[in-house]
């Protein structure tokens, strides 16, 4: 017979370039202060999903508190996709947004306390060909920087701020996409195209400032021209976009086609360079621990 007073704890023991050690200990420690049966599972990059999927079998813990950027916590939600079985988020990525877009606090004693909780959010889950997308995901110059990023040596913001330059001067923009939303077909110009579930990038930046994570709906928003102003303008909370910057398109299901094949990415992880994106959502699918 299972024991229902489990609780797993995924851990990408890289992720960041930060030592895990201290935050286990503390977790595990308020785990088993509240009568729960502590488990540890370190990713290695190798059959994460499938092998979380036999943990979680295994074990029936009551949640899952995820250790680890934006990627890790995508890999515990597909293992968890179509369950029943809240998580939660210890931000500890180079990119962490979702854990933004919740409102996760920066305290980690105030992480634990949200982790052990019984505050939760349903978010809605996009499904993007055959990945599943928890924030944000775009197509054109961002996920260029993104595949710079992830060739290069430096991590951290400053490996972002580092692959910045190069990005823009070898980037082929503007780019052509073609968006079919409920049988219509937009034709736009512009150097960026986001599919936005949350508001925020894990820097900050608001490029979806009227979207919720919970309303059974996305938004695609076409960004049009390389406007500094306009791009600082995102990290205000009152962000208004001048529409000939930016416009927002928001729906439940959309096709993105493109002439030529664009760098794409997924929740701060490159996927590749693709000509055609499907997009559709699955409301309320992910249960997160939150404040």
């Amino acid at each position: 017979m299972a024991d229902f007073r489990n609780i797993l704890m995924v851990v990408n023991p890289i992720s960041g370039g930060e030592e895990k050690d201290d935050l286990i200990k503390e977790v595990r420690q308020a785990v088993e202060k509240n009568n729960y049966k502590f488990h540890l599972f370190k990713t290695t990059g190798e059959n994460d999903i499938q092998k979380i999927k036999e943990e979680i079998d295994q074990i029936q813990p009551e949640r899952v508190l995820v250790v680890g950027g934006d990627g890790t916590v995508k890999i515990v939600a597909e293992a968890l996709f179509h369950k029943d079985l809240p998580i939660a988020i210890f931000p500890a990525g180079s990119a962490n947004g979702l854990a933004l877009n919740v409102g996760i606090p920066e305290n980690r004693k105030q992480q634990i306390e949200v982790a052990m909780g019984d505050h939760f959010t349903n978010l809605d889950v996009l499904q993007v060909n055959d990945e599943l997308c928890l924030h944000l995901s775009d197509i054109g110059l961002n996920a260029e920087l993104i595949k710079n990023y992830e060739s290069a040596s430096i991590r951290g913001k400053f490996g972002y701020l580092m692959q910045s330059i190069p990005t823009l001067v070898r980037s082929k923009y503007p780019y052509e996409y073609e968006v079919e939303i409920d049988g219509k077909v937009y034709n736009h110009k512009g150097i960026m195209l986001a599919i936005a579930n949350c508001q925020k990038y894990g820097t900050g930046a608001k490029i979806n400032p009227e979207g919720r994570h919970d309303d059974g709906k996305f938004e695609i928003v076409i960004f049009k021209n390389l406007d500094i102003t306009e791009i600082l303008g995102t990290l205000r909370e009152d962000v208004k976009f001048n529409p000939d910057f930016a416009e927002t398109i928001s729906t439940e299901r959309a096709i993105i086609s493109c002439k030529t094949p664009i760098a794409f990415q997924i929740d701060g992880e490159f996927i590749e360079n693709t000509q055609k994106i499907e997009v559709k959502i699955a409301e309320k699918s992910l249960k997160i621990a939150v404040k």
